[in-house]
């Protein structure tokens, strides 16, 4: 898997295996890192600027792999609802079985 290319690229597609991974070592950094250095100060506002972009540019590319523009993404914004559609639409859902606009078929 390249590492590089999950968290700081926004195009293309990733499927479902690569996003749990992701999401949940992004998940688990953070947990971590609020434990060992706090949540306040500039560090920690820099890390969360850090691993925000990059799951950002995750969840895009997943929903690139479902066929969906990454603009999908503000869905996550909509209270209760929001964040377990996304966990559906981008976990468990599967991708499209084609290439499609954002790229050849994941695997």
């Amino acid at each position: 898997m390249d590492w590089i290319y999950l968290y700081t690229n926004f195009e293309g597609r990733i499927s479902r295996k690569d996003w749990w991974t992701g999401f949940l070592l992004i998940f688990v950094v953070s947990l971590v890192l609020s434990f060992l250095i706090g949540n306040q100060g500039i560090v920690p506002l820099v890390i969360a600027i850090i691993l925000f972009v990059g799951g950002l540019a995750l969840h895009i590319k997943r929903f690139h792999d479902r066929g969906k523009p990454g603009w999908w993404v503000f869905v996550f914004l909509i209270p209760l609802i929001g964040p377990i559609w996304m966990i559906v639409e981008l976990g468990i859902l599967e991708g499209d079985a084609d290439a499609n606009d954002y790229g050849a078929a994941t695997t």
